[in-house]
């Protein structure tokens, strides 16, 4: 086996990401329409997507393989998209905000 082989998880392994990609898409389909979940909505959507994220850029990109410095690299990454995708969300949130006013 070359060893470039010997560094990927076999096909069972990926059939089973497959699968519990498949439910968390479901479950955050799911999760969409149960209104006792409307509080909490969003940080529950935001870790299942981070959750499908990090299965996928680990196995399907084979990043969970590499060097550790490209998994940093996507961490980091993913970090700092949450953290503007967060404060842009919390600028619609508060209630001082007022959006700009279109040019006459």
């Amino acid at each position: 086996m070359a060893p470039h082989e010997a560094a990927h998880a076999s096909n069972q392994t990926y059939v089973r990401i497959a699968f519990i990609l498949a439910v968390i898409t479901i479950v955050e389909v799911a999760i969409y329409y149960l209104p006792s979940v409307r509080p909490i909505l969003v940080p529950a959507l935001l870790i299942l997507s981070i959750a499908k994220f990090i299965m996928v850029v680990g196995f399907f990109m084979h990043l969970k393989f590499d060097h550790r410095l490209y998994r940093f690299m996507f961490a980091a990454g993913l970090v700092l998209t949450l953290g503007v995708y967060l404060a842009a969300l919390a600028m619609f949130w508060t209630s001082n905000y007022a959006p700009p006013l279109p040019a006459a």
